[in-house]
């Protein structure tokens, strides 16, 4: 074999293997780049995810003997930092039954119901920002899990001496899936972190910074403010189990940024055509 052939082969070889490093540098590039997403696969992510979350969540043993003394720990730890006012908050909130009836309902269903809303109005009006923005969301459950397998912790109304009223069962309201006649159906002792607090912050941030109207951008403060309320007067949380959720939302924000480069609410300029609607690929 002559040298111009063994020159010529070595050529195409050079080139062959830089087409494909240049492919395997592409498809990453194409993964990580938010596009407009897909509806039918947005709706199974949602829905599948959502049922493993539960699954998990649920299968998780519920260690009674254990989340009881978790509960005085972080009882004692909050006494020793000035801030153990949930039982003033509950029982001050208790004595007016309106109030702490619609806060019953409001724990039960607003979690779910503007949770989903904001992933469809991100959908809708802010597609180039949906990846990132959902990834952060699942990530942070996906810590919450840890959370709740790692540390098993009784909610305020569950604790013995009765220092808490657990509110759904002396008003009769369907206000927790861990409470009455629900409360076989889920692990009461996955208190540690809130995901209200963790889903309510995701929303509240999502709707204040990618909202273009001022009163809406107000009500997405304000959102998480008052579930913090909520879950406290209702004794199904602490205030360190809010803690805990704000610290599951800054690594979902964290793994969002590391995965596209960007924060979520933030996008390469990559993604300006999908969020006007332009030719922007369709890509999950």
């Amino acid at each position: 074999m002559g040298n111009d052939t063994v020159t010529a082969l070595a050529g195409r070889q050079a080139v062959a293997d830089e087409t494909e490093d240049r492919a395997g540098q592409a498809l990453p590039r194409r993964i990580r780049t938010p596009r407009r997403p897909r509806l039918w696969f947005e709706v199974l992510l949602v829905a599948m995810s959502y049922w493993v979350y539960s699954l998990i969540r649920n299968a998780v043993p519920e260690q009674r003997t254990k989340a009881l003394a978790d509960a005085d720990w972080l009882w004692q730890v909050e006494q020793r930092l000035g801030i153990a006012v949930e039982g003033t908050v509950n029982h001050a909130v208790n004595a007016v039954t309106w109030l702490i009836v619609g806060m019953n309902y409001y724990y039960a269903t607003l979690h779910f119901i503007v949770t989903l809303s904001v992933l469809v109005w991100l959908y809708r009006r802010h597609p180039g920002r949906y990846a990132a923005t959902r990834l952060t969301l699942f990530a942070t459950t996906g810590a919450a899990l840890l959370g709740y397998y790692f540390f098993p912790l009784a909610p305020p109304r569950l604790m013995t001496g009765g220092h808490f009223v657990d509110t759904v069962t002396v008003h009769h309201t369907w206000g927790s899936m861990a409470s009455g006649d629900l409360k076989h159906m889920s692990n009461q002792y996955a208190a540690m972190p809130s995901m209200h607090i963790g889903w309510s912050l995701w929303c509240g941030l999502t709707i204040f910074t990618l909202a273009s109207l001022p009163w809406a951008r107000v009500l997405g403060l304000l959102y998480p403010a008052t579930t913090l309320v909520v879950i406290v007067a209702t004794a199904n949380h602490f205030w360190l189990d809010a803690a805990g959720g704000a610290l599951c939302l800054g690594f979902g924000f964290a793994v969002a940024r590391l995965w596209y480069g960007a924060p979520p609410h933030t996008p390469p300029v990559a993604v300006a055509g999908a969020e006007s609607g332009g030719a922007g690929a369709h890509a999950p």
